[in-house]
């Protein structure tokens, strides 16, 4: 894992990939098989995903869902980005996304924002976000690396939260080892791996979430593949936890 610092304070309409493309230069430059781990909020920045909270008006329910410690606004800007809120211990939410997505505050967030009373929201469509950073390094440095659009997630099975694949350009997301079998010929029937999970949370080790490193190059690994970040949003009907 590579960490490519040194990417200035973006700002709505930013080249990234230019951006990424010159710290990657630094770094030694991109090579074939490299994977670009961006972080969702550079991404995010980039497309213009800011609200500024004095510009919100709270609803009712929002009132209700922030509790005695919550921003009514925060939260009025978290129902926006929901498709179902699926818990609510206000002013805590764990909300499904218009992607599918299940996470904390449908994934808006404060930490990192463009200053105070701002939320960023995540991508529109973060495999496309991903698919275009990949094509526009293409034309830049003449390598189509791999690319995800990773952000941190909780499991509602686990302590702590890890970096996952929103996004996904190039790469296999999901493997599927169902039908094959095991070393001692047992065969798998429910397996599958998260690569692309594992990818954006091995990077996240280089990138961290305080020292202003906002993409990572993951080198070494033989990932290509057609996958997207849709692939692993878990179907509703297996998930067991609604």
């Amino acid at each position: 894992m590579i960490p490519l610092p040194g990417l200035p304070e973006l700002e709505e309409g930013d080249d990234l990939a230019a951006l990424i493309a010159e710290a990657a230069a630094r770094a030694g430059g991109l090579e074939a098989d490299d994977i670009v781990v961006v972080a969702q909020k550079a991404v995010s920045k980039v497309e213009g995903r800011v609200v500024r909270l004095a510009d919100v008006e709270p609803s009712t329910r929002a009132d209700a869902l922030a509790g005695d410690t919550g921003d009514p606004r925060h939260v009025e800007v978290i129902l926006r980005e929901s498709a179902e809120i699926v818990r609510a211990r206000p002013p805590l939410l764990i909300a499904e996304t218009h992607h599918g997505f299940v996470c904390a505050s449908a994934g808006v967030d404060a930490s990192n924002a463009k200053g105070p009373d701002t939320v960023i929201l995540l991508p529109v469509d973060p495999d496309a976000s991903a698919a275009a950073l990949r094509h526009r390094l293409d034309e830049l440095t003449g390598i189509a690396p791999g690319v995800i659009v990773s952000d941190s997630f909780g499991r509602a099975w686990r302590q702590g939260t890890t970096d996952v694949a929103l996004g996904v350009a190039g790469i296999t997301a999901l493997r599927d080892l169902r039908g094959t079998r095991d070393a001692s010929g047992h065969e798998l029937r429910s397996t599958m791996i998260a690569v692309a999970d594992e990818i954006a949370g091995a990077a996240e080790l280089v990138m961290g979430k305080s020292e202003g490193v906002p993409a990572a190059i993951v080198r070494g690994l033989d990932a290509a593949g057609a996958g997207s970040g849709a692939d692993l949003v878990m179907p509703r009907a297996r998930d067991l936890f609604r």
